[in-house]
């Protein structure tokens, strides 16, 4: 049987690479672009989560995006 189920992930930037780490269990992934870190992840988390148990998640678990904001100089 296959499920899918959400988790969130975080994105920085380390030099010349992309790190994606899901939240809600230990584990991170690399790529050279933010596709490619997200994408790496994924099939990161699938072999996590052959030997680990699913984590408790919420279907309304929050969505962690950037928020630009303008500052005026005073």
């Amino acid at each position: 049987m296959e499920r899918a189920i959400r988790l969130t992930a975080v994105i920085t930037r380390s030099d010349d690479v992309y790190v994606a780490r899901a939240v809600e269990v230990d584990c991170d992934a690399r790529g050279h672009t933010v596709e490619e870190a997200l994408s790496n992840l994924r099939e990161a988390l699938e072999a996590y989560f052959e030997d680990a148990p699913l984590p408790l998640t919420n279907p309304d678990s929050p969505i962690i995006a950037p928020v630009n904001v303008r500052l005026h100089d005073d």
